[in-house]
């Protein structure tokens, strides 16, 4: 069982985030030291070829989480714990990340449905939330055969009367738990842009001798709000803060994150080309990272059970907000949460288009439209597949699009997956749709 930051990544150089959509680029860019890959795209027994002629030659792969939401008023998911576990040793990954998130809220402990949010969002800055976060971690670490590190995430909102700045959460977390951090620099430009924290103020207060390795991204500016899309070029103040934190530490790793609108192999070489440029013009850090600490004893019970039942209480609230429609809850900005629910809306539409790309086929340049209206107060319950037959009943139920092809077309696609249901209205409807067809 893992505890502890001594992460063994020493410093490995260079790496990036791999996607199967550029694997031969990353098996063909020079200088590649070490890659990421998010674990829950990865089955154990069939790992990519890919990924594993990398593996032959050395390349480190680290297995990047995304699900565990340990940032989540609930005890981690002793299944979601063994997959990840699983993955580290078929990879013979030095450690494993994670974020600081919670995913999903709801279930026994409010006593209401569960609803999954489709996207990390971010943990209250209270001693509650931290003294959830710490269990959680600790629990993560005895099931985990390797290290764990955790990620600082980018918000477009922030939780009213939080007690503690990003800095002073991070840095009791690491000493709480003893586990390591993944900097992602562009979440902390992103955090500035929207939420006005000063990134140097944040590393000011981090222990930097927790740094795993740090995220560089690129994302885009809309009326004022940084989306953190990993979609887009690197942006000259995310390479600052980079070289900012540079200055103070140097960094086991470096790894360019892309996992949207791949560019030509020769974009990626110059990006990655930019991060080797800043940290060599750093200016040389005035401080050599600490030897390692030990994992620090657990702290005794402290209000627990009532810590998560508080912490769960708010983040239902929220969630149910941004995907179901209920009212805001109080001290939010109101204007911030509907941007963050189209954005959870849209992220959800381009999963689902994913997995069922029939449906902007067959629908056209109505699919998002659609999906918004749809989104807008039907959460995420039943997994994406699901999400899918239940976006195209809606349509035919309460959006039937005004051509009879596409009606029909959607009907067929909606028959052959849905299998045998009660009938209702959607299935009167399609009854109808297929005689005419």
């Amino acid at each position: 069982m893992a505890a502890g930051h001594d992460l063994s990544m020493k410093h490995v150089g260079i790496g990036i985030g791999w996607r199967p959509e550029i694997a031969r680029a990353v098996e063909e860019l020079p200088g590649i030291d070490w890659v990421e890959a998010v674990a829950e795209n990865l089955c154990p027994g069939h790992l990519p070829e890919a990924l594993v002629r990398l593996r032959e030659r050395g390349v480190t792969v680290v297995p990047h989480g995304v699900s565990l939401g340990l940032g989540g008023a609930d005890r981690p998911d002793t299944g979601r714990l063994a997959d990840l576990a699983a993955r580290a040793e078929a990879l013979g990954a030095p450690l494993v990340t994670e974020h600081i998130a919670f995913v999903r809220a709801g279930g026994t402990l409010t006593a209401s449905p569960r609803l999954e949010a489709g996207h990390l969002l971010p943990v209250p800055r209270t001693r509650d939330a931290l003294r959830v976060l710490c269990e959680n971690v600790r629990i993560a670490q005895d099931a985990l055969p390797v290290p764990l590190a955790l990620e600082n995430i980018a918000a477009l909102i922030g939780w009213p009367d939080e007690e503690l700045t990003e800095g002073q959460f991070l840095a009791e977390l690491v000493e709480r738990t003893g586990v390591g951090l993944l900097i992602d620099v562009a979440n902390l430009h992103t955090n500035h842009v929207n939420r006005g924290e000063d990134p140097a103020k944040v590393l000011d207060q981090l222990p930097l001798e927790a740094i795993a390795y740090v995220h560089v991204a690129g994302g885009v500016e809309r009326d004022g709000v940084w989306h953190d899309t990993h979609a887009h070029p690197v942006p000259r103040p995310v390479l600052d803060i980079l070289a900012e934190l540079a200055s103070r530490i140097s960094p086991p790793g470096v790894l360019l994150e892309r996992d949207e609108a791949f560019p030509p192999a020769a974009e990626l070489a110059g990006e990655l080309e930019a991060i080797r440029a800043t940290l060599d013009t750093a200016t040389a850090p005035t401080r050599r990272p600490a030897e390692p600490k030990g994992r620090p004893p657990a702290s005794p019970p402290d209000d627990g059970d009532r810590s998560r039942e508080r912490l769960a209480l708010a983040q239902t609230a929220l969630l149910s907000s941004l995907t179901a429609g209920t009212p805001a809850p109080t001290g939010f900005d109101g204007r911030r949460l509907r941007v963050q629910a189209r954005a959870l809306a849209a992220k959800r539409a381009d999963v689902v288009a994913k997995v069922a790309p029939e449906l902007p086929r067959v629908l056209g340049e109505g699919y998002r439209d659609a999906f918004a209206a749809y989104a807008g107060s039907r959460p995420l319950r039943g997994g994406y597949r699901q999400d899918a037959l239940d976006f195209a009943r809606f349509v035919l139920d309460d959006r039937p699009p005004a051509d009879a092809d596409t009606r029909r077309a959607l009907a067929r696609w909606w028959k052959e997956r849905a299998g045998a249901r009660p009938p209702g209205r959607a299935a009167r409807l399609l009854r109808t749709l297929t005689r005419a067809a």
